[in-house]
């Protein structure tokens, strides 16, 4: 006789809920953590502002107040601690300096011991001289004074950045610049120029970039299959169709793979256990499996873009090596000093999403790319990378032509601002705009929260009034 045992349906739904509930709890951690340690924001006002985006419908309140709630904060071991009245499903984000703030598993505490076995970032050279050069390859910025420039549509542009009609577009940071130089510069209260933000998925055109530099380099090439090792390993000798997906499929977000967040399930197991409740981004990212043809569809996911990041790992010999990379290859010579790149508690970056940095900073790497990939006399990326980032993906449900490599286009039925724009975009209104035909760069860092998304085309249109001249 054959006896089949069947879990509960509660057993199901409780193994659900936890999951659910310690993403959650991750979330605020990791924004309270990084609000606190790396931004250097007050506690009222990261319940104020960062905290906001944790509202009904999609997301419960967050925990508690300013004053109490079920969370730890040391600000010794710079950690914070969520859902410390339920211990299974509570998580912890600790900051580490030169990575942000690092999540761990859930019912995992920052020990000691915990702490000791993180990654540990490379060493940073100070650049003593670099406060006292000039914008962009210094922090001494003379805003420009030029009868080129529309003073009074310019300060209405700013106006209508910060003063929005619906509170939940929170204008923190806007800045633009038109060749070299600074035109405008404005910070809410509470907010300054080496204030870091979290980029949100602005850090997908930053991965991009890097790979684009290892394109350039010959450790990668654009039209090859990624050499990834797919996850689970197929146990007989079928070649694994996987490894057909090239490396421009996964920049276009067209690798065919199953698109786990675009089903509704980021914040459930998607990439919402990476960001936030300490799972592996390297495992994570080469455990889906292929539902479509390679190149055939357009899906944004956050793990087409962890992919990448992990073949981008496999050309160094080591962590240590791969691990300095970005700041020797970008941020260093582009003076990106405030910018930090997280990682997961593997050593893995999470280059999708987790990157804080300050406006300037933003500013200085889309100076970059209105410069064709020159910073002085140093290229930094190739022209034939920027085309790839800059043209449209070619997969047929990109039918507004809104998405390059890892950078967002205008759309194609829009004709109020100039066509060869594109931009680095993120969540909560994280933009960098570039539009050569016109000399500028604009950033606007936000704090956005709800269903009311800022549009930076609209943004740009208002800017480009003072410009008309």
């Amino acid at each position: 006789m054959c006896i089949i045992l069947m879990a509960a349906p509660s057993a199901v739904a409780d193994w659900r809920e936890d999951q659910r509930q310690s993403i959650l709890h991750g979330l605020q951690a990791v924004l309270m953590c990084n609000g606190l340690f790396t931004s250097h924001r007050s506690l009222d006002a990261v319940f104020a502002q960062e905290l906001a985006f944790l509202r009904p419908p999609r997301f419960e309140p967050a925990l508690g107040t300013a004053s109490e709630g079920p969370y730890r904060i040391d600000r010794l071991r710079k950690s914070v601690t969520v859902g410390t009245e339920t211990p299974r499903s509570a998580v912890s984000a600790v900051f580490r300096d030169g990575f942000g703030c690092i999540v761990l598993p859930p019912g995992q505490l920052p020990t000691d011991e915990v702490l000791g076995s993180l990654p540990e970032a490379p060493k940073v050279e100070e650049n003593q001289s670099f406060s006292e050069e000039t914008w962009p390859y210094g922090d001494q910025v003379t805003i420009l004074q030029s009868e080129t420039v529309d003073a009074v549509a310019l300060k209405a542009a700013g106006d209508w950045a910060f003063n929005r009609e619906t509170p939940e577009q929170v204008t923190t940071s806007l800045l633009i610049t038109r060749q070299n130089a600074m035109v405008y510069e404005r910070y809410a209260p509470g907010f300054n120029a080496q204030t870091r933000q979290r980029t949100w998925s602005v850090a997908k055109s930053i991965a991009a970039t890097l790979i684009g530099q290892r394109v350039q380099s010959k450790h990668l090439a654009l039209n090859s299959p990624l050499n990834v090792d797919y996850l689970p390993k197929l146990k007989n000798s079928e070649p694994d169709p996987r490894r057909l997906i090239t490396l421009r499929q996964v920049l276009n977000m067209s690798s065919g793979l199953d698109p786990v967040d675009n089903s509704g399930l980021e914040y459930q197991n998607g990439s919402g256990l990476v960001y936030w409740a300490g799972d592996g981004a390297a495992v994570a990212s080469r455990s889906r499996g292929l539902v479509r043809m390679p190149g055939s569809y357009w899906d944004y996911e956050n793990y087409e873009t962890l992919l990448a990041v992990y073949a981008l790992k496999q050309t160094f010999k080591n962590t240590e090596n791969y691990l300095a990379f970005p700041r020797q290859a970008l941020l260093d010579p582009l003076g990106m000093n405030h910018t930090l790149i997280g990682v997961d508690r593997f050593g893995d970056f999470i280059l999708s999403s987790q990157v804080y940095s300050t406006a300037r900073d933003l500013a200085r790497f889309g100076l970059l790319y209105l410069a064709g990939g020159l910073w002085g006399d140093q290229r930094l990326v190739s022209e034939d990378w920027i085309e790839f980032v800059r043209s449209p993906a070619p997969a047929p449900n990109n039918p507004k032509q809104l998405n390059g490599g890892h950078w967002w286009l205008v759309p194609s039925d829009r004709f109020d601002v100039p066509k060869d724009a594109y931009c680095a975009a993120g969540h909560r209104g994280q933009f960098v705009i570039v539009v050569p035909s016109k000399e500028l760069v604009i950033v606007r860092r936000g704090l956005d929260f709800g269903r009311q998304g800022f549009d930076h085309w609209d943004l740009t249109r208002e800017i480009l009034k003072a410009f008309e001249a």
